[in-house]
């Protein structure tokens, strides 16, 4: 185990590609097995990782993205983004990169923390219903912030 300060990581997902949900589980996980304390707060476009009907089909983001490395106008084209997806998926599962609603099912076990953000929920007009088991609550944005009032606690905006 490293020797860190941190006691606990909060993480806010407000975008569902492939790319920003990876990287907030992957740190979120990271964290629980250093023994700190982890949560995700998904709100705005990060609900769609946490709908039970959208959380498998998730994509990569090709257009704007300047880590694609192509044009702009090239990522819009038809089937470029689902192309990059694909190849983003299988290139995962060489590393045994679990699917995301796994990944979300691996996170709950460890001990990570899952929260929906209610104006976001209200804003797509989403019911807990319509999100994964999962997810403890949905909560405010202040609710989320008083979970931060503690030492050592970061909060990373993914």
């Amino acid at each position: 185990m490293s020797k860190t300060t941190a006691k606990k990581m909060l993480f806010i997902l407000s975008k569902a590609t492939l790319e920003n949900v990876y990287a907030a589980f992957v740190m979120a996980n990271g964290a629980r097995m250093e023994g700190i304390e982890s949560e995700i707060f998904f709100t705005f476009f990060g609900l769609e990782a946490i709908q039970k009907k959208k959380l498998e089909h998730l994509h990569v983001a090709t257009v704007g993205n300047p880590a694609m490395h192509m044009p702009t106008m090239l990522g819009g084209l038809p089937g470029v983004e689902a192309l990059a997806s694909k190849m983003m998926k299988k290139e995962m599962e060489k590393l045994d990169m679990p699917p995301v609603g796994e990944f979300l099912e691996i996170l709950s076990d460890s001990g990570c923390r899952l929260w929906a953000c209610k104006l976001a929920m209200d804003m797509f007009h989403l019911d807990k219903d319509d999100l994964i088991d999962e997810i403890e609550d949905v909560i405010t944005i202040g609710q989320f912030y008083d979970r931060a009032n503690t030492d050592n606690t970061h909060i990373v905006f993914v």
